[in-house]
């Protein structure tokens, strides 16, 4: 049986209930594994090493995207948030997160679905959805932490 559900940036796969669900590819450009000295695992095991803005997989593949992608432009690069979640290039994020919502949105099937995680602490949610140019169907707009949802359109 093939998977249906792509997570795009899994990271250490954190809101997962069960992080080896046997229905999800878990994508990832960055494995590692890193105990740090505060007592914080890092631990990026992905099924497939990839980046979000040019993904290695078919055309219309997944019914649904779950797509969490680094939310820090302003990160040490040895801390632990920068470890832990990534960041995003200051210079060149909203072309990196239009690609990756474009790579998102190719790889899903006719009217799959798009789950998008973001934290507005350093990037308000207003100008990530500019990068888009597709409006979510419904969401959270008010708490830090938000949660999107997209829908392909049949045509696209």
């Amino acid at each position: 049986m093939e998977k249906e559900i792509l997570d795009a940036a899994c990271g250490s796969r954190m809101f997962w209930f069960d992080k080896d669900n046997p229905n999800v590819v878990f994508m990832d450009n960055n494995p590692r594994y890193e105990e740090l000295a505060s007592g914080h695992v890092i631990d990026v095991n992905p099924d497939v090493i990839g980046d979000f803005t040019n993904m290695p997989f078919q055309d219309e593949k997944f019914r649904l995207v779950v797509w969490d992608p680094p939310h820090l432009i302003h990160a040490g690069k040895t801390s632990w948030l920068a470890k832990k979640y990534g960041t995003l290039n200051d210079k060149t994020w909203q072309e990196d997160l239009a690609k990756g919502f474009a790579e998102c949105m190719r790889v899903l099937k006719p009217h799959g679905i798009l789950i998008f995680k973001w934290n507005t602490d350093q990037i308000p949610m207003n100008k990530v959805l500019q990068c888009f140019g597709q409006p979510p169907l419904f969401g959270d707009k008010r708490s830090k932490t938000r949660w999107l949802v997209f829908m392909k359109e049949a045509d696209k």
